[in-house]
């Protein structure tokens, strides 16, 4: 892999901590907690927009001890242990395996978000969410930069898998 492709994925992980490492300091410390109510914004918290296209979008501190939407939340201790496994490995396969860039930018994706999850069970002892969507009526769980991370790096491996699995059918086909 070239210098430039490693120097940009070193940049974009370390960005994406630090920017998931500040924002959660700011939740923590600055803003209100979900359900706070407040006579300017309907839903608490500190409201960046309402009923654009008819989503509402705000800022609220929101205090997760368990996975992804909560779940698991009375095993903090196991979800640790598990995080640091998926690190772990994760980490070791990025490393060690050779495979394609966009895999490899997937995979550091996941792990970098994991990271910065673990980072704030240390600090916190749970992570810190604050962005609060509202789609159509709809209340989306509340969810911060890592989570966002380990998002776009699953759905980047589902499209690449889907992809890769298309091209080779395609290859086949034209044998």
């Amino acid at each position: 892999m070239s210098f430039k492709k490693v120097s940009f994925l070193i940049a974009l992980c370390s960005f994406l901590l630090i920017a998931d490492v500040l924002s959660k300091a700011y939740a923590y410390y600055y803003l209100p907690p979900l359900g706070w109510s407040s006579s300017i914004y309907p839903y608490g918290g500190i409201g960046v927009f309402q009923g654009f296209l008819g989503i509402d979008f705000s800022l609220n501190y929101a205090m997760n001890k368990g996975a992804a939407w909560g779940v698991l939340a009375s095993f903090q201790q196991y979800l640790l242990y598990a995080r640091l496994l998926i690190i772990t490995g994760l980490s070791t396969y990025i490393l060690v395996v050779k495979m394609p860039y966009f895999k490899r930018l997937s995979l550091s994706l996941i792990t970098i978000g994991a990271i910065g999850n673990v980072i704030d069970y240390f600090v916190y002892g749970h992570v810190v969410d604050m962005f609060y969507f509202v789609f159509w009526g709809y209340s989306y769980p509340v969810f911060n930069i890592a989570d966002s991370s380990i998002f776009l790096g699953v759905f980047s491996l589902f499209l690449y898998s889907f992809l890769e699995k298309k091209s080779l059918k395609l290859a086949l086909k034209n044998e």
